[in-house]
């Protein structure tokens, strides 16, 4: 359904978090004045335990914090127990239509619930659910999105909330903030707190103006993410847009960005945007690079993706720049811990703002890659600090000539 909406007000000055109540799945809190957290989803059928276990442990290695698992079928939360027992981050179970799968996953000692009160018809049922988590300190994330708002059975329902909407946005995220609220009521009914909500949508726009209606009406931790985005090529620009503005406002407590890839990526892009917003405290080299532009006389492109290799074992957040000009470079690698500036064929690296050699562009890649090792080895040993953006980085002199070329002795190491 096609929504005719008001272009949403982007807030590009970073506020305070919003405060809200605070849950705990395992060890890992959520919301309050935790720091936000990242979670994915396995792609593995949960039954198959070693498969399972192996994608849940490259997630966590590669920055996530909480991982969720589907338990459609009750081989898969017979797999659970051994899954839990093996991972190295709490484990949150996938139920929709089946409430015994969600009792299963309780007892095998999941760490929290995904659970839609209104995909299981029997409030009794709700109830029992609510019960066994309440009984266990299990929190429940409980979540509306677009496509499980609007009535797909019944026609004549269907009719009426398309004309109470009247066809417009605002009345798409009011209903998605009045189903919220009736879920809550079924919490509150069973004296039930630990919830976790979450407003989705692939409409970017549509989900910012549905989680800042939905933060402004409840105090629970919220759960950001924009459902069915697509493959990372479109996704990630559909999803950084609007979870980075969400928390530019402070709002969010834990995030997801869902690809149709490997999520191992979804976690890698996630764990940037964090980083990015100054939200999480990098663990591994930064790597920034300048524009192509025609002023390049060196394959600057594979030259990035060579040192990106090179840096993935390196377990410092050392600020590294890549710049294919001399000339303006510096300006734009300024606060860079170290740096190559290539002219024509050669390049000088810098450390730290001081001018450390300068190599011909085959041994470019090794030369700045020992610079960085030695670099980051100095800041373990607590010799030297990161720059922390405070770096100034001053022109090679004597500048390069007319046609490119640096006019410094090349040598090789």
């Amino acid at each position: 359904m096609l929504l005719s909406r008001p272009s949403s007000t982007i807030v590009l000055i970073m506020h305070p978090r919003r405060k809200t109540r605070k849950v705990f799945v395992g060890s890992v809190p959520i919301g309050g004045d935790a720091p936000i957290s990242i979670q994915s989803m396995t792609s593995t059928y949960t039954r198959d335990v070693d498969d399972t276990v192996r994608q849940i442990r490259e997630l966590a290695t590669a920055g996530c914090d909480i991982v969720r698992v589907a338990v459609p079928d009750q081989r898969d939360t017979k797999a659970l127990p051994a899954i839990i027992e093996q991972s190295p981050v709490p484990i949150v179970a996938d139920v929709h239509f089946h409430f015994e799968r969600a009792l299963e996953a309780i007892e095998a000692g999941v760490h929290k619930i995904r659970l839609n009160p209104g995909n299981i018809a029997d409030r009794k049922s709700v109830d029992r659910v609510i019960a066994a988590c309440r009984d266990r300190g299990v929190p429940i994330r409980v979540g509306v999105n677009e496509g499980s708002v609007v009535e797909r059975g019944d026609k004549d329902v269907r009719a009426a909330q398309q004309q109470a909407m009247g066809g417009e946005a605002d009345g798409l995220i009011q209903l998605m903030v009045d189903v919220l609220e009736q879920y809550l009521r079924i919490f509150d009914e069973n004296n039930f707190h630990d919830v976790v909500l979450s407003a989705k949508s692939i409409d970017a726009t549509l989900v910012i103006d549905a989680y800042r209606a939905v933060a402004d009406r409840f105090d629970f931790p919220l759960h950001l993410g924009v459902t069915h985005a697509g493959p990372p090529e479109t996704g990630r620009i559909r999803s950084i847009a609007a979870l980075g503005s969400l928390m530019a406002m402070g709002i969010g407590d834990t995030i997801r960005i869902s690809y149709a890839a490997d999520p191992v990526v979804e976690v890698e892009d996630a764990k940037e945007l964090l980083c990015s917003l100054g939200l999480r405290n990098r663990t591994e080299p930064e790597l920034i690079a300048c524009p192509t532009c025609g002023r390049i006389e060196i394959d600057l492109i594979r030259l990035v993706a060579d040192v990106r290799r090179k840096l993935e074992g390196i377990k410092t957040p050392v600020k590294v720049a890549v710049m294919g000009c001399v000339v303006n470079g510096p300006g734009e690698a300024e606060g860079a811990d170290v740096a190559v500036f290539a002219g024509k064929g050669r390049g000088v690296i810098y450390v730290q703002g001081e001018q450390q050699r300068s190599v011909s562009e085959d041994d470019m890649l090794d030369a700045l890659y020992e610079e960085t090792v030695a670099f980051a080895a100095r800041v373990e040993r607590g010799e030297v600090s990161l720059s922390n953006r405070t770096v100034t980085i001053a022109p090679p002199d004597p500048l390069p000539r007319s046609d490119g070329s640096i006019p410094l002795t090349v040598y090789k190491t």
